[in-house]
């Protein structure tokens, strides 16, 4: 990987963004033979005396498949992955919801990774990418004409290529440069994230509570340690992150049941808005969007990070398969990858928003009926294998 600055160079592609969607993204598109610019900061070093990154992610089977190919799998620490074999839902009255990889007849229903130990893994496989030119840099400006888009970078160099794809997430500058029309609704809501050592083992096991509104999940963490995400009503949200570490830790103890026994809080627990954020097209002349620059949904099935590892997949193999006499850029190419991608994230938008707007509504007979709803998907294995097979991509 060179890390050069020019005044004017050329490439295939411009990746802008460095999350762990920009960087796979930019490994995939090298590795499939092609010249690339990514726009990006290195993965940060944890704090010292962290043990733990608070940003963890469900993996599909899907996704680690994907990084697997990109021999990014491979390279993880295994003592830091901590493989999901069951889940339990609990609505906010008696229903419970169990999925079990046993019952489904697959290996395993996701693995918990913390964000940190994945982008640096795939930084260490992109400093090993002679096709790949890494910037810490900005961008500033983009001129797309028939023949190419130029990217200027802060510093007034510019970057052309055929394709600009834009994985700069949900504020996302390449889409704020072209015509997509954004839809945003606030959920009115905060997502805590946070880790335990736990007092009792998780067994492996992903536990979920949907209480008054709100969802509380407990995910597993490698040895005996669990990573809370709390989807949080903002003004409840705003009092557990102002409590103290014991106060906070003893909140997680009661609304989890003391399921896990004595709970110590090992990275403070932090803060961000949820909201759910459509766009009306994935492509402009000349850019792609990939990850949450296309589309946001809520957490509470731990799919966002899987659909936007699902665009760059689709988008790598539309381009691979473009033929001879097609640049990288050219629209029915582009078209094709959107289309690819409209009934993946349509689905996963109506079945999170749905389930939010159903355990937020109020009243008896709300909770009566959802809870009946549960009951019954958790009586129907068929139903249950098919939700399973849809959450692992």
């Amino acid at each position: 990987m060179l890390f050069m600055r020019g005044n004017s160079q050329t490439f295939q592609a411009v990746v802008v963004g460095g999350g762990l969607v920009g960087k796979a993204a930019a490994l995939a598109l090298t590795q499939i033979g092609m010249r690339v610019a990514l726009l990006a900061q290195p993965a940060s070093s944890p704090a010292p005396g962290v043990r733990f990154d608070s940003r963890v992610y469900a993996f599909s089977s899907s996704s680690q498949a994907f990084l697997e190919r990109l021999r990014v799998w491979q390279a993880l620490d295994a003592t830091r992955i901590a493989p999901v074999y069951d889940m339990r839902v609990f609505g906010d009255a008696q229903a419970e919801l169990h999925f079990s990889a046993f019952q489904a007849a697959v290996p395993q229903l996701a693995w918990i990774i913390e964000s940190s130990q994945v982008e640096q893994a795939l930084d260490a496989a992109l400093r090993f990418q002679p096709q790949l030119n890494w910037l810490d840099a900005r961008a500033q400006a983009l001129e797309v004409t028939s023949e190419h888009a130029v990217v200027t970078l802060d510093d007034g160099d510019t970057l052309s290529a055929a394709l600009v794809i834009g994985a700069d997430g949900a504020h996302s500058w390449v889409r704020a440069q072209t015509d997509a029309t954004v839809k945003r609704r606030d959920y009115q809501q905060t997502g805590i994230v946070a880790n335990f050592s736990l007092g009792k083992p998780h067994g492996e096991t992903a536990t979920q509570w949907f209480t008054g509104g709100e969802v509380v999940a407990m995910l597993p963490l490698a040895g005996d340690y669990g990573s809370l995400v709390w989807s949080a009503h903002t003004a409840h949200a705003d009092e557990l992150l102002s409590m103290s570490p014991e106060q906070f830790t003893a909140e997680v103890e009661r609304i989890t049941g003391e399921r896990f026994g004595a709970l110590e809080c090992v990275t403070p627990p932090r803060g961000f808005p949820l909201a759910l954020q459509t766009v009306d097209r994935l492509i402009a002349p000349r850019v792609a969007l990939v990850g949450d620059a296309a589309h946001m949904i809520h957490p509470l099935a731990g799919q966002g990070m899987n659909l936007g590892l699902r665009d760059v997949v689709s988008l790598t193999e539309t381009l691979a398969a473009k033929e001879a006499f097609r640049d990288i850029g050219d629209p029915i190419l582009l078209r094709r990858y959107e289309r690819s991608r409209r009934e993946d994230i349509q689905r996963m938008m109506v079945a999170t928003d749905g389930l939010h707007r159903l355990f937020a509504l109020p009243g008896p007979i709300a909770k009566g009926i959802r809870n009946a709803g549960l009951a019954l998907v958790g009586a129907q294995p068929q139903v249950k294998r098919w939700l399973v097979s849809h959450a692992l991509g």
